[in-house]
């Protein structure tokens, strides 16, 4: 199998590189633990790796890079952070950290995935990291049956706010959260009985509704953060309107049911926030219409 090696190949993985290791070296400095060079660099490779391969394969195989990204990101963060090291990296491991004033953990993740992040690649966590995401896209359902329930996808704010208001009553209102970063075995607690019920929750709205990524849509909390800095991010498909068909395989392609050629007009590039980076639209245009990248221009000169 021929790999395809080019500027386009390696600009990105070199960008997730710059990135990641600046964060690494940064916290390292910041905060004198080495775990953050490891942590930082061996993401930051892993997302390089994947980025290269998606551009490097046969347009049949490009889903291989993102694929063996998110089994590796998404197994290290679950299973060597959260169950070996017992870090509670979800959303209210989040919350407990930043009501305790700790910057470590739970904040830092969500910070650099899910709140800075999406100002640089959008919602690139959860397309190509998510441990929730990583079991969900093994389902069959990856081309989802009938139209997006848009009026549930609120039900993600309620969540948010709702776990926001929990973890604020038990860490204000009682001793138990003001002790939860000090208490490795309960942060595991936490993590091992949300992650259950993610799971279970997410596999049964994929079977009921033919969606895989039907908890990404209508549960999942962390869009909630995500959305800022989706709408403005430096990377977005952009669609060369000299190229593009309309053919419309690029929309059925789509896990999260973006209506990609609404944006074919204007500046071209696709701005919703529901947008997850996963690229599978790029891949199956046999016009080579679609694209990640950073604003440039269509040969014609137009903003794209």
């Amino acid at each position: 199998m021929k790999l395809v090696i080019s500027k386009q190949t390696v600009t990105l993985p070199l960008v997730f590189i710059a990135v990641f290791y600046g964060t690494a070296f940064a916290l390292f400095f910041a905060k004198g633990d080495p775990f953050f060079l490891f942590n930082f660099m061996y993401i930051g490779t892993t997302l390089a790796a994947g980025f290269f391969l998606t551009g490097a394969l046969p347009a049949e195989k490009k889903d291989t890079g993102r694929k063996l990204t998110q089994l590796f990101v998404g197994l290290y963060l679950l299973c060597y952070v959260g169950i070996f090291l017992k870090e509670d990296l979800q959303i209210e491991g989040f919350w407990f950290y930043l009501f305790s004033g700790v910057f470590a953990g739970a904040t830092i993740h969500y910070f650099v995935a899910k709140i800075a992040g999406p100002f640089i690649f959008g919602r690139g966590w959860c397309g190509w990291a998510c441990w929730s995401a990583m079991v969900f896209d093994l389902l069959p359902w990856k081309e989802p049956a009938g139209g997006k329930r848009k009026p549930f996808g609120f039900f993600r704010y309620i969540h948010c706010v709702g776990i926001a208001a929990v973890a604020a009553f038990l860490y204000f209102g009682t001793t138990f959260g003001k002790t939860f970063y000090e208490n490795p075995h309960l942060e595991l607690r936490w993590l091992l009985a949300g992650n259950a019920v993610y799971y279970l929750t997410g596999i049964m709205l994929a079977a009921i509704l033919k969606d895989n990524r039907a908890f990404c849509k209508y549960v999942c909390p962390v869009p909630v953060f995500q959305k800022a800095g989706n709408a403005c991010s430096l990377l977005k498909i952009t669609i060369d309107p000299e190229k593009c068909i309309g053919c419309k395989k690029c929309e059925r392609s789509c896990p999260m049911q973006v209506p990609i050629l609404t944006y074919k007009t204007g500046n071209m590039r696709v701005g919703s926030t529901e947008c997850i980076a996963c690229l599978k639209c790029t891949h199956v245009c046999s016009r080579n219409a679609l694209s990640y990248a950073f604003k440039a221009k269509s040969k014609s000169g137009r903003s794209v």
